[in-house]
């Protein structure tokens, strides 16, 4: 990524909502009727992280839809759990020599990794148009300026909350500052509710409140160092583990938060906003499509909302900041050209279109985002382009190593066993080893 540490939320990106620049047309590759051409029987293998809500059935489409229009190829979709698939099963893939031939890529550290490996196809040269689709989102993406996969969802962290909980608590209108937010915590602790729920069980879920906290302890221009350089001595970094600290010490999680899981079954985190259980997630931009998919309905409740996390006052944060990230797919370096095909089709402005309208995520063409139907997501789309200063994923950003490390040492935090100075100290530990 060029500008390795952030996404700018200029005027650009404010006007044109996730992507900055023209739409460009889409390559002949991204036309389901198109054909292959060899006559040989060809089959894909294609590893996504959709298992719940209703992006299964999309993907599901997808294949059979590219099938119809490719005689002679197969295409073999499977999804996997978020976890297991970016932390053990794509790395192992990857390191055996035996991939799948498209697959979830993620940017920062680990597809700067996986490029100097040489595990990807650079698609420049093949797809070109497609990557001109979804302008300067796609950043996150390249290396050296080339591009080796293209986000089809992007958008930024907050809370997604129950309006009725928040009614019955007595709170008006969400917080706006940290202040605010722990005392609607104290309101719904008062009120009988769980306040918050957190999936720390799945570690990353409680490493995000981390990656929040520092955001908006740290200023745009020391997280952009940081992550260029691996210096971690700016006391903003401890300064966030003790917002942490803090924040912990009010009661805010259910009980037994460090083994619940993410987005796995009603007991999940996800699955106690889904069903009333807590009033309150911080999660990514899909939850609205998790949380459907663990009601007893399958449906996106009404009682839903979102607001982006509060700023925090008096410290050297921008207020407008935002965490985020994306999705992407790529191609192995010994993939078919029949994958960068069916790349290109997945981010077609039709299949982009069904993607919005099923509610599983913003889409990163342009075109597609007015085909957003729920309005949580519009909310997210709109905070997005507010935002002053979007920051992806630490964990990504800094890369394996030393995301792990931080990880850990957050983890540690929530469970009583570690000091805001451990997290920094396990980041610096780690960043030597590089």
């Amino acid at each position: 990524m060029n500008r390795r540490s952030t996404v700018r939320a200029a005027a650009g990106l404010a006007a044109a909502g996730l992507a900055i620049g023209a739409l460009a047309g889409c390559s002949g590759g991204s036309d389901p009727d198109s054909t292959t051409g060899g006559g040989e029987e060809v089959t894909i293998t294609w590893w996504h992280n959709a298992t719940s809500g209703p992006l299964p059935a999309v993907w599901e489409q997808v294949a059979a839809d590219f099938e119809a229009a490719h005689p002679g190829v197969t295409v073999e979709q499977t999804g996997y759990q978020n976890e297991d698939l970016q932390r053990t099963l794509i790395p192992n893939a990857l390191a055996a020599g035996d991939p799948p031939d498209l697959f979830q890529v993620w940017p920062g550290g680990e597809i700067r990794d996986q490029v100097a490996n040489g595990y990807l196809m650079p698609l420049d040269d093949v797809i070109g148009d497609t990557i001109d689709s979804v302008g300067a989102t796609v950043g996150p993406w390249q290396v050296d300026g080339k591009t080796y996969a293209i986000p089809f969802t992007f958008g930024i962290e907050g809370f997604w909350y129950n309006k009725d909980l928040f009614a019955a608590a007595g709170i008006d209108t969400p917080p706006t500052t940290l202040a605010e937010l722990k005392d609607d915590v104290a309101k719904l602790r008062d009120s009988g509710t769980v306040p918050i729920a957190v999936g720390a069980g799945d570690k990353w879920p409680a490493a995000h409140w981390w990656y929040q906290f520092a955001l908006h302890s740290c200023s745009p221009d020391t997280l952009t160092a940081a992550a260029a350089s691996y210096d971690f001595s700016d006391p903003c970094f401890v300064e966030a583990g003790q917002e942490l600290e803090d924040f912990i010490g009010i009661d805010p999680f259910q009980e037994g938060f460090l083994g619940t899981p993410a987005q796995t079954g009603a007991g999940s985190s996800a699955g106690m906003l889904a069903n009333g259980q807590a009033a309150m997630e911080l999660m990514g931009h899909w939850n609205a499509g998790v949380i459907g998919g663990l009601t007893p309905d399958q449906k996106v409740p009404d009682f839903l909302g979102w607001f982006p996390f509060p700023a925090i006052e008096g410290s050297a944060g921008d207020p407008g900041a935002s965490l985020g990230g994306g999705d992407g797919f790529g191609c192995s370096a010994e993939a078919p050209p029949e994958c960068a095909e069916l790349l290109a089709y997945i981010m077609s402005e039709d299949v982009q279109k069904q993607f919005a309208a099923s509610g599983a995520g913003i889409p990163t063409v342009a075109a597609a985002q007015s085909s957003l139907e729920d309005p949580n997501l519009k909310l997210v789309a709109d905070g997005l382009a507010a935002s002053t200063f979007v920051q992806l994923w630490l964990d990504t950003e800094y890369g394996t190593t030393v995301g792990n490390a931080m990880n850990e040492g957050i983890v540690n935090l929530f469970g009583g066993a570690g000091t805001p100075e451990d997290i920094v100290t396990k980041m610096q530990d780690a960043a030597k080893t590089l």
